[in-house]
């Protein structure tokens, strides 16, 4: 009988021997993933990658080091087609696409992306261990380190695709590109088409948008970033109950931009307007020494949040039609500005008034259908609710003093004051009309488009508004001060496109001089679309306009937080 003590010493041995085996028979083990030879890396790092693909697939994109592959599937489809074997690499050296894609990844700013989205906090110290390993030994031999950049340059390459061709915000109901999900196919052709060039910036380039506004903001960058800095200001809280605290947030966010020469001696409020009237001239914002929300918001605004606005407004590009139009309206709400545009240059610009944020512009696309010269003005139901309902319900002259007939179904109109109004809440049984005339709110020019909102763009009764630097003044329509330009360049466009050896600009000149409402209907329609843009490209770099109905820090928010 065997004692108990020579058991113990058996079953330790055969533990110990079966250990040994397991660890010399997993293939990627630190020891076993040491190459002797050029040859034999690759085909290590060929196996590593096809073991290491097996699990991530069941781990949603893990591989053993947790390190996620966030396209995991199409990374797996596209080493498949190569027998799992490398893309980037080969034979202990980077291969030409393999430099282009790092350096891309470095450079992904350019192109409105953040670096740190492809891999580049795990990819930069392999590549260091790579380079600094000057004996050739050790690091440089590991297959397994070869295996995880090679994935996660191609996790990188495919991600980085479909954010320059498509972006990262979801499909909206403007949203007018064709294609939301890109195919496998699509994905394997890029990996073909690298393959001829070598160059990962070219072929990124021949995915982005060739719309004007897109191109000039990428334009643009380089010279921000050359200008930005790292330097994070004190955010000031929106005026509110606690004045003295913002106050103090104000006095040292001035101060740190230098508008203000002391943030340890509380300043009296002259002093304080003087230095936030220094701020808004050189924001190109309304200067009258008040900080209100829109001066705070740009006081809150670094020059990383301005990056995250441009990478916003790059990827709103690509919601648009890879093709616009060769005419068509450009309006954006926050630039306060109109743009013709012809053959992706600008033919007519103007500016605009646009929606108080109670009273938001939509964004919308559609086409000009009719221009109407001295249009009548229908309120829609949301202003009748919100402004003219309260306001009779105190004074039923209030109809009068705007200028406001009320009719009835019938058509016929009704006298204000034999109305009980107090039995109304929401809508009311009549029709609201300002007749047309040179005190109506649309002036004596009306741009007709389709869409559910009952907005338009018009001429408009206040043209000195236009003066103002923050130009969200309207119940929701669009106001445009070169309003003529627009409407004889639509009937003249009119009558070329539909073959007419005659026009009708005169007939519009003496209905204008006459003061008479007429509709033109026009055979051609020009598309017209509203957008909301924070910031622009221009000749002169990068213009960042205020975020007026928030829209941005909502994206910014849901989509890019950790930013």
């Amino acid at each position: 009988m065997r004692s108990p003590r020579l058991i113990f010493l058996q079953v330790s041995g055969s533990l110990c021997l079966l250990l040994f085996i397991a660890c010399n028979n997993k293939g990627t083990g630190k020891n076993d993933a040491i190459a002797n030879t050029p040859q034999q890396l690759q085909a290590k790092v060929t196996d590593i990658i096809r073991s290491y693909l097996d699990e991530a697939l069941d781990n949603k994109g893990l591989l053993p080091d947790s390190t996620l592959l966030t396209q995991v599937r199409i990374v797996n489809l596209v080493y498949k087609s190569k027998d799992f074997n490398s893309f980037w690499c080969k034979e202990e050296n980077w291969l030409p696409s393999g430099d282009s894609m790092h350096q891309f990844i470095n450079n992904a700013k350019l192109f409105g992306l953040f670096p740190e989205d492809y891999h580049l906090n795990d990819l930069d110290p392999i590549r260091q261990k790579f380079f600094s390993d000057s004996l050739g030994k050790s690091d440089r031999k590991n297959a397994i380190l070869w295996a995880k950049a090679d994935m996660m340059l191609t996790d990188a390459f495919i991600r980085a695709i479909k954010d320059v061709k498509l972006g990262r915000l979801p499909k909206d109901s403007i949203t007018l590109r064709k294609d939301s999900v890109l195919s496998d196919s699509f994905y394997l052709v890029q990996f073909d088409l690298l393959n001829q060039s070598s160059s990962v910036n070219t072929l990124m380039s021949s995915l982005e948008p060739k719309q004007r506004g897109y191109q000039m903001l990428k334009k643009g960058i380089q010279e921000f970033l050359d200008g930005a800095g790292n330097k994070e200001f004190t955010i000031v809280p929106p005026p509110g109950k606690d004045m003295a605290n913002f106050r103090k947030a104000l006095q040292k966010r001035l101060y740190e931009e230098g508008f203000i020469t002391t943030d340890s001696v509380a300043v009296d409020s002259a002093q304080l307007a003087q230095a936030v009237k220094k701020f808004q001239e050189k924001k190109g914002i309304t200067v009258d020494g008040k900080a209100g929300e829109g001066t705070v918001r740009m006081l809150n605004m670094s020059d990383r949040e301005k990056f995250i606005r441009i990478a916003i407004s790059m990827d709103k590009y690509k919601m648009l039609p890879e093709k616009m139009p060769s005419k068509y309206i450009w309006v954006n709400l926050p630039g306060f500005q109109m743009q013709l545009m012809v053959d992706d240059s600008v033919k007519i610009s103007s500016k605009v008034i646009c929606g108080k944020p109670k009273t938001r512009t939509p964004v919308l696309t559609s086409a000009v259908s009719e221009l109407i010269t001295y249009p009548q003005w229908v309120p829609p139901p949301s202003i009748i609710q919100k402004e003219i309902l309260p306001a009779v319900k105190k004074n039923p002259g209030y109809l009068e003093k705007k200028g406001f007939s009320l009719l009835d179904s019938k058509g016929e109109e009704v006298d204000p004051f034999s109305v009980d109004w107090s039995q109304y809440s929401k809508a009311i049984p009549y029709r609201v009309v300002q007749g047309s005339g040179d005190a109506n709110a649309l002036g004596i020019m009306k741009f007709v488009f389709a869409n559910k909102y009952s907005v338009y763009l018009h001429d408009t009764n206040q043209r000195y508004l236009f003066g103002q630097t923050n130009r969200s003044l309207s119940h929701g329509c669009v106001r445009v001060q070169e309003w003529e330009k627009l409407a004889f360049y639509l009937l003249r466009n009119d009558s070329i496109a539909s073959g007419s050896r005659s026009s009708r600009s005169d007939s519009v000149k003496t209905w204008l001089q006459k003061k008479q409402k007429r509709s033109i209907a026009l055979k051609s329609r020009m598309p017209v679309f509203i957008r909301y843009f924070t910031c622009e490209g221009t000749g002169n770099g990068i213009e960042f306009y205020d975020d007026i109905y928030g829209d941005d820090k909502m994206l910014r928010e849901k989509y890019f937080a950790t930013k």
